[in-house]
């Protein structure tokens, strides 16, 4: 029986802001009363193209009439020919569709198991990991993750993960034994306060996982399909894995996740050995190639290198101007950090009250994830927005503010 006090009947899981959206045009979103707030969020990095792009209304609507669902039973033409564009354009072989970036780091993390066991050694499963990844909220996504606030209260962690410090070769030099199978890191870490390794510690993974052996795998969940500017952010630095997992920004708003692999790293998995009911469903494929047909346009991630450099000028400005309240700027692309001086949460609430919405990550930082279409007038506007979040954060306290301490 329902408690009788419940407001809601949602899980109280999320800090939920006070805000309700009804709908959403390109970068903005829009209550109910008609109210518009700067959307620095893109529902945390997954809307790339923004809300009610119309190129992925029309394949959506397109495929709602058509088939919703069918089973992996069958075969899938277009699941085919999204499996086959996303191997053209990387380093894998083969594609695995689920419905989140947890269950693409999930298969991931088989995939990488598997590949040792089915050479004879299944001794080999453990998996080093960093210090501030965040690779999911699954029980072993978890333990991957390593993070005490995520894991407390849900049993003892999923055994086979080892974490080093970020950027810390020698640690994981020492970290590889007889019973590792992997290295599993992001690109660049986003819940973990958009912080990333030098270019040349990728490589130096690279050359230690074909020394011993392992497999290297990226999570791409949150950098990957055009964030940073390129359409995966490890092409940005020339270091291929050998798997990696996708979802966020693949199907542009709709729910899809993909693990990519070699033909090597995926010589494990055989029929039978991994599978999901509603992975590759024929709505979340319309989605996610009509994401590929805007991406893959010759101009497209040109023009989102060149916003985001100007976006990374403009921030590194009002960081100069305001000191008191922002520290640097951080990140790739249009996977921005601002390092806050004040608490992040302050500086998020100041630009909510500017109607500009961001995101929380670590180590005191305010993300800012605008869609990939952002224009120049766009970015200006934020910017405003940003100045005048933060001139109100440096204002003297008023007399009321000083009695009420």
């Amino acid at each position: 029986m329902a408690n009788s006090t419940t407001t809601s009947h949602l899980l109280p899981v999320f800090a939920r802001a006070d805000l309700a959206f009804e709908r959403g045009e390109g970068v903005w979103l829009i209550t109910a009363d008609g109210e518009r707030y700067l959307d620095f969020t893109s529902g945390v990095a997954v809307n790339a193209l923004g809300h009610a792009h119309p190129h992925l209304v029309a394949a959506l609507q397109q495929q709602a009439a058509k088939l919703w669902h069918m089973s992996n039973l069958f075969k899938s033409p277009d699941g085919e020919r999204l499996a086959a564009r996303l191997c053209e354009h990387s380093f894998a072989d083969f594609v695995f569709f689920a419905n989140s970036g947890a269950e693409a780091i999930e298969c991931a993390i088989k995939v990488t198991r598997k590949y040792h066991a089915a050479k004879g050694q299944p001794e080999r499963y453990r998996i080093i990991t960093f210090e501030g990844a965040f690779h999911g909220r699954t029980l072993a996504t978890l333990a991957a993750t390593g993070a005490a606030k995520y894991l407390d209260g849900f049993g003892p962690p999923v055994e086979g993960f080892d974490q080093v410090p970020l950027g810390d070769l020698d640690a994981v030099k020492a970290a590889i034994g007889p019973a590792t199978a992997g290295i599993l890191i992001e690109p660049v870490q986003g819940e973990g306060g958009v912080r990333a390794a030098d270019p040349a510690f990728f490589r130096a993974l690279r050359e230690l996982c074909d020394a011993h052996g392992l497999l290297l795998m990226f999570d791409e969940v949150q950098t990957g399909m055009g964030r940073t500017g390129e359409l995966f952010a490890h092409q940005r630095f020339g270091v291929a894995p050998d798997v990696m997992a996708l979802a966020k920004g693949l199907g542009g708003g709709f729910p899809i996740g993909a693990c990519l692999a070699t033909a090597e790293a995926a010589s494990g998995m055989t029929p039978g050995s991994h599978g999901s009911t509603f992975g590759g469903n024929p709505l979340a494929v319309a989605a996610a190639n009509a994401v590929l047909d805007v991406m893959l346009e010759p101009d497209f991630l040109p023009r989102v290198q060149s916003i985001a450099l100007l976006a990374k000028q403009k921030l590194a400005s009002v960081v100069d101007r305001y000191p008191q309240v922002l520290g640097e700027v951080r990140g790739e692309g249009l996977l921005l950090g601002l390092k806050a001086v004040v608490p992040a949460a302050e500086l998020m609430a100041a630009l909510r009250a500017e109607k500009m919405l961001s995101v929380a990550a670590g180590d005191n930082v305010v993300r800012l994830l605008p869609p990939l279409i952002l224009s120049e007038a766009e970015l200006a506007e934020a910017v405003e927005r940003l100045e005048r979040a933060c001139a109100s954060l440096s204002a003297p306290a008023t007399t009321a503010q000083r009695e009420a301490v």
